[in-house]
């Protein structure tokens, strides 16, 4: 039998943010499947890295996956090109190896990366949290506004800031779901207000300051996948109590804990915990109302398999 396609508006026709985080969070109460990670990148003409990664997982018995992802950060600035990042992810039957489906991981990637720091902050923010602060304004900007929602439907104020204000003003031009998200300028002054700060974007050097936190925030990043790459700087890991979203992807592999790790700032220690232990309660997450949270997604190819297997379940059913 031929695998099927599952294309990007099939995927968001069947799917919905608060059973994928629900799913998500029942899949990280079991054991992680067996993974692995393959990166390479390539210098593009500005400097900027493009980049192409393999990210295999297997439960065994029940599904193995493997997505195939390119990274091409200056796409979005040469007028209507594709978006930064593209994938397709192939999703097998763990009891036999046969093909089940190819799956649009491009769309798959979206929705999976938002419900991840969803779920995060789920056990990390408070919940009398009213205002959101998403810094960047690229693809994956409203599919995280959307999970957020899912999990804190209390929000009352989304406040979108990025380099190019153009670029913030057309994603809120566009924007479909409750309420009226708004344009700011200035940041520091936007982080200073924020319950949540989100950071989706493909940043090389700190765009948040750690002075700029209020006491009880949640500060989620995103956007970094390389030991490069870094959205926070040393201040905002000095007051915050860290969480990730797995160890293996996020210790070892990218800077906002590999920079400051190296420096003697942080160690390994002290992250608190990741996803496997807040869903399954080993951690209890926010520990009092003025503690400052630090969640960073890593991204990983079991979050994809996890993914993948609820779209399809979600297709058939």
């Amino acid at each position: 039998m031929h695998p099927a396609f599952c294309s990007a508006e099939e995927i968001k026709q069947a799917i919905t943010f608060e059973g994928l985080i629900a799913h998500l969070r029942e899949s990280h109460r079991g054991p992680p499947p067996d993974l692995d990670r393959l990166l390479m990148t390539q210098k593009a003409v500005s400097g900027l890295e493009n980049s192409y990664l393999l990210l295999p997982a297997w439960t065994s018995g029940e599904n193995l996956g493997v997505k195939v992802v390119t990274v091409f950060p200056e796409n979005p600035s040469k007028g209507p090109a594709p978006p930064s990042v593209q994938a397709l992810y192939l999703l097998f039957d763990g009891s036999n190896g046969s093909p089940q489906a190819i799956l649009d991981g491009t769309e798959l990637t979206y929705w999976k990366t938002a419900a991840d720091s969803a779920l995060g902050a789920d056990y990390l923010a408070r919940r009398d949290a009213k205002t959101l602060l998403v810094v960047g304004s690229g693809a994956l900007a409203p599919y995280v506004m959307r999970a957020y929602l899912a999990v804190r439907p209390g929000l009352e104020r989304i406040m979108v800031w990025n380099r190019s204000a153009a670029k913030a003003e057309a994603l809120v031009a566009d924007w479909h779901g409750p309420g009226k998200p708004e344009v700011i300028d200035d940041l520091a002054n936007g982080v200073a207000q924020a319950d949540i700060i989100s950071c989706v974007t493909a940043s090389t050097s700190p765009i948040v300051q750690g002075e700029w936190l209020a006491p009880g925030s949640h500060l989620d990043l995103i956007g970094g996948f390389t030991p490069e790459m870094r959205e926070a700087d040393d201040e905002a890991v000095r007051r915050a109590s860290i969480f990730v979203d797995s160890r293996w992807f996020t210790i070892e592999e990218v800077g906002d804990l590999t920079q400051p790790i190296e420096k003697g700032i942080i160690s390994e220690s002290d992250v608190r915990a990741d996803l496997f232990e807040l869903c399954d309660g080993s951690h209890i997450g926010r520990r009092c109302e003025e503690e400052i949270t630090f969640f960073k997604s890593g991204g990983g190819a079991h979050l994809d398999l996890m993914a993948a297997r609820y779209i399809l379940k979600c297709l058939r059913d």
